[in-house]
């Protein structure tokens, strides 16, 4: 057999902007979920190393508080890690112990790391599933929008999480871009146009938001 045969099959690459994302179903938290049972609504898909781990453990506590405002903008939360479903309701319960808040989204259990491997969330040169950290902001017609990746010792904000989100179904609606650090209500960016005689700032035109 050729040393060839014996390597590994290659990872998937990560998913990018503009890729649909790759349905599943799996058991979750919450029951059997399927990928495509959020299409229609704004989804933050976002994947942890692994159960019992302080940073994650973070990040969970502020998303189940932020819950209501993500659902108040029509965005669903959907959490997933490497490890089973019993860990995950052990760990679910442990967080209520501890902070007294209830996680209120689904977290999906992925042992044989296929999801990972599907969305490309492992590193390909990860010697465990460890490597898995990564947030999807997916739209309502199920393409990927955004992606960010962090590592496993530092916590994402979910202040950003929700601002991209915000940002995202802003530009969606296709008449206006969304400038640095864009919160509703901000001022907005006219589509690039030809400049115009006279017209100095034809390239970054700020408008109020209507």
């Amino acid at each position: 057999m050729s040393d060839a045969m014996d390597e590994p099959a290659p990872l998937p690459r990560p998913l990018r902007i503009g890729d649909p994302a790759p349905n599943f179903t799996a058991r979750t938290t919450m029951g059997e979920v399927s990928l495509d049972q959020y299409r229609g609504r704004w989804l933050l898909f976002f994947s942890h190393p692994a159960d019992f781990t302080p940073v994650c453990t973070s990040e969970f506590i502020a998303l189940a508080k932020a819950a209501p405002t993500f659902e108040a903008i029509d965005c669903a939360l959907l959490g997933l890690s490497v490890d089973s479903l019993y860990s995950h309701v052990a760990w679910m319960r442990a967080i209520h112990e501890l902070s007294g808040v209830e996680v209120p989204f689904p977290v999906v259990e992925d042992p044989s790391m296929a999801v990972g491997r599907a969305y490309g969330m492992l590193d390909a040169a990860a010697t465990d599933s460890a490597a898995v950290r990564a947030t999807y902001f997916v739209d309502p017609e199920g393409v990927v929008r955004a992606t960010n990746w962090y590592p496993m010792n530092v916590g994402r904000s979910v202040e950003e999480m929700l601002r991209t989100v915000q940002a995202l179904q802003r530009a969606s609606r296709g008449d206006a871009l969304t400038p640095a650090g864009w919160h509703p209500g901000d001022e907005v960016l006219s589509p690039p146009a030809l400049p115009v005689d006279g017209e100095a700032n034809w390239f970054h035109r700020l408008r109020p938001d209507t």
